[in-house]
């Protein structure tokens, strides 16, 4: 692996930490995060939408040209209420 690919994986890592610090100190968000998650599932860019709400009403700050680790959070979002349905 080259040390730009290290570096970039490493970046990463830290912006999901970064995240996972924000969701321990305001456990609410991960409860508001998939509220507007199944608002938005299944529209015509959901991730976008889902990104602009959550920024908008939260102090997760997701920005217009979404890093690796924003893609993987919001993916993540996504799957989550995705295997809520499908339990039921």
């Amino acid at each position: 692996m080259a040390i730009k690919e290290i570096k970039n994986k490493e970046r990463v890592i830290n912006e999901l930490l970064l995240f996972i610090r924000k969701v321990f100190s305001e456990p609410e968000i991960c409860a508001h995060a998939k509220e507007i998650t199944r608002k938005h599932l299944g529209k015509k860019d959901a991730a976008v939408l889902i990104a602009e709400e959550l920024s908008s009403t939260t102090n997760v700050k997701i920005p217009l040209d979404h890093s690796e680790a924003d893609d993987l959070f919001l993916q993540l979002l996504i799957d989550l209420v995705k295997d809520e349905t499908a339990l039921y």
